[in-house]
């Protein structure tokens, strides 16, 4: 039987605080637990927010916390190569498409669809794509001729007819309890975006290619994802990628019972590292032995 393979996949746009520090310590002791591997990843696919400084912090913070990682670490920046191909296959089969519209024109479309009545939401509450892949395919061709601004979607009726029925094995617990086996609904999320002109992949795309590339077994993230993982689990069935296990943990909340984010301060490991804290102290914050 194969050893176990976990990950940390971090991305270097802030620095790192205790909802981090319980993923990234809860990834590394269940490693060691099963005698497994543990990775460390970073997903600096974003140009504009990820900085060398962040990214330094992050093997600083680790370190600190007694969290030791495979070398090489993998840099998404590195592989975008990896992921072009992986648009180009899917656009071999038709399962996407180009979508030309702003920011500000999907939000007009969106106020338009409304003003009859409700838009459908994705599982994170942002408005479902408003378009459709309605073009021919010699006007796509002219129109990315011109150079304008685009982004690939998935087609996702042609990509979920394609796929089949889906479902993930589920060690942790969703939202609503769910465990166990739990049935895929990536067409919740609409026509999802896979990559851009500027940027040739996603975090959907980009994050199912490095699990398979680096034999990743098992994930283990935050609830927050949940959702995420019917999108993923459809991405791995057109790819033809092996299936992980995953396991959605709790998240650390602050004082206001909402997510922590990398600009709140007072739960930043650089931080409380400066205050004193300890690695055993930030065990005990974040509710493991």
């Amino acid at each position: 039987m194969p050893l176990p393979v976990f990950r940390f996949a971090p991305s270097p746009n802030g620095f790192l605080h205790l909802g981090h520090a319980y993923s990234a310590l809860l990834n590394f002791d269940s490693a060691r637990a099963g005698g497994g591997r543990f990775l460390l990843r970073i997903e600096d696919i974003d140009a504009t927010r990820c900085r060398p400084e962040f990214e330094a912090a992050i093997y600083q913070d680790l370190g600190w916390l007694g969290i030791a990682w495979e070398t090489p670490v993998r840099r998404q920046s590195e592989h975008l190569d990896l992921y072009r191909e992986a648009v180009e296959k899917l656009a071999a089969q038709g399962l996407i498409y180009p979508a030309f519209e702003s920011r500000a024109g999907i939000a007009r479309l969106v106020a338009q669809r409304e003003t009859e009545g409700p838009w459908p939401r994705d599982p994170d509450g942002a408005p479902l794509y408003p378009g459709s892949a309605t073009l021919a395919p010699e006007q796509h061709a002219r129109v990315l001729a011109s150079g304008a601004p685009f982004a690939w979607r998935l087609d996702m009726a042609a990509a979920s007819a394609r796929a089949g029925g889906l479902s993930w094995t589920e060690q942790g617990e969703g939202p609503d309890r769910q465990t166990g086996t739990v049935t895929a609904e990536p067409q919740a999320w609409g026509d999802v975006i896979l990559a851009r002109k500027e940027t040739p992949t996603s975090y959907h795309l980009s994050v199912v290619i490095d699990d398979a590339l680096q034999g990743i077994t098992h994930v283990v993230r935050g609830q927050d994802l949940f959702w995420s993982t019917s999108v993923h689990r459809l991405l791995q069935k057109l790819l033809n990628l092996p299936e992980p296990v995953y396991r959605h943990h709790r998240l650390v909340l602050d004082d206001a019972g909402q997510k922590l984010s990398k600009s709140t301060r007072a739960t930043g490991l650089r931080e409380l590292r400066a205050a004193g804290a300890t690695p055993a102290e930030i065990r005990r914050l974040v509710g493991l032995p």
